[in-house]
């Protein structure tokens, strides 16, 4: 058809094969096979919740979770089965995980999550000052309007950088003790990689 000769961003519902017991990573390549199209991929894996408009990357898929795979294909019309294949050198391709065409959508948006670490150093009541988050105070004034966390639950705000080493003053909404884990999130999009043989594409 018109566009099928054309790129973009196609998502695909994917579930782990039953049969199959090793891991399956995110980015990892895949041979996907789709109707009377194959082609080599490394696809994104991100979370299944239609209510979502954000959805997290995944580093495994889960045995038994309905999972997304994201990856610059062709264009394709559903319904289309999917059929992804595990090959590895001298061995006979396996079959990983199988699902069917989600949607066409570069829209999606699928994010990977980051968690920074630091530690009080010294504590009064609601007030600590923490180090080893970050390494000069210039990173401190730039992630301060983000909220800190700790492990035991209490929420924080940066109030100001100490030192020329990274340490940084915080205020929390209970108190906090020196045996905690400060835990600052952050989040960057994830983007699938690009396939490496595009001629492979236009020969179909």
């Amino acid at each position: 058809m018109q566009h099928e000769s054309k790129l973009s961003v196609v998502n695909f519902s994917l579930r782990k094969a039953a049969g199959f017991a090793d891991a399956v990573g995110n980015k990892e390549e895949l041979l996907f096979v789709t109707g009377l199209r194959g082609f080599v991929a490394r696809p994104v894996l991100s979370g299944d919740d239609h209510r979502a408009d954000k959805h997290k990357m995944e580093r495994f898929l889960h045995t038994g979770r309905q999972m997304v795979a994201t990856v610059y294909a062709p264009i394709s019309y559903g319904p289309l089965p999917l059929l992804a294949f595990k090959c590895t050198p001298g061995r006979t391709p396996m079959l990983a995980a199988a699902g069917a065409l989600r949607s066409v959508d570069p829209d999606r948006v699928v994010l990977k999550k980051i968690v920074l670490t630091g530690y009080p150093a010294r504590v009064h009541k609601s007030k600590a000052v923490v180090r080893f988050m970050f390494h000069n105070p210039d990173d401190i004034r730039w992630f301060k309007p983000v909220e800190l966390w700790t492990k035991s639950g209490r929420r924080g705000r940066i109030t100001e950088p100490l030192g020329t080493h990274g340490a940084f003053k915080a205020r929390f909404d209970g108190p906090v003790t020196q045996q905690d884990a400060v835990c600052l999130s952050l989040y960057k999009r994830a983007y699938p990689k690009w396939p490496q043989d595009t001629a492979a594409f236009a020969e179909v």
